[in-house]
């Protein structure tokens, strides 16, 4: 993939940095500016499908979007992509500020869904912005607002249909089992804090009452029901 750069004008004019300016008030106080900083930060033109990072490699500056999106992902070792948030006109990429943060190498990837236009802010100055308190403080506020929407995308992933494997490894042992929390984590291929944790939201609905080692099935009419949309 082919990424063009488009140059500022010789002496970058107020209606230059203009769109940025508009989508990131954050920047209206940093310094140095846009204005100032001029061809250093050279828009780039970006076609869909374009990475613009990768991960596990160094972080090589800050990107701000102009025109497009920008899908950030983490890969598995068998191949499979989970994707965890995009960069639209006017957001903030949280891993790229965190491996800025920490300078350690980059934690996901990214790549352009459309044609897309953006700058990618170096290291230093990005580094230098954060002296800013406006821009420190929409920076972390970014923080705050992603990692909610991580925390939600991890429920997604850890707890999907495992509710209902669990209802199901409940049922056909009559009203009192004498079982761990581990020994059902193990059955069920996870952790025994997240199979503690449905447990307990179990117990909060009435349809099970948990003692050491031991699980009293309240309601098994319930269980039955949300162990029936497993194949759902």
């Amino acid at each position: 993939m082919t990424i063009k750069h488009k140059p500022w004008p010789a002496q970058p004019t107020a209606s230059a940095v203009d769109p940025f300016a508009a989508l990131y008030p954050a920047l209206a106080q940093v310094q140095p500016s846009l204005a100032e900083l001029g061809p250093a930060l050279a828009p780039m033109q970006v076609a869909a499908g374009t990475a613009l990072f990768s991960e596990n490699s160094p972080c090589r500056g800050f990107p701000l979007v102009l025109e497009g999106e920008v899908k950030v992902s983490r890969s598995s070792g068998d191949g499979r992509s989970l994707e965890l948030y995009r960069v639209l006109p006017g957001e903030l990429c949280l891993v790229s500020s965190a491996c800025l943060f920490r300078t350690q190498p980059l934690s996901a990837h990214g790549v352009t869904t459309k044609a897309s236009s953006l700058i990618m802010v170096p290291a230093d100055i990005f580094r230098r912005w954060l002296e800013t308190p406006t821009f420190r403080n929409e920076v972390l506020g970014l923080f705050a607002e992603r990692m909610a929407d991580l925390t939600s995308l991890v429920d997604a992933v850890a707890f999907h249909k495992l509710d209902r494997r669990l209802a199901s490894a409940l049922l056909g042992h009559g009203q009192q089992l004498a079982i761990t929390h581990q020994t059902l984590a193990d059955e069920l291929g996870t952790v025994r804090e997240i199979v503690t944790r449905l447990l307990r939201r179990f117990e909060r609905e009435g349809w099970v009452t948990l003692g050491r080692e031991q699980i009293q099935i309240s309601n098994g009419a319930a269980l039955r029901e949300l162990a029936a949309t497993l194949s759902g």
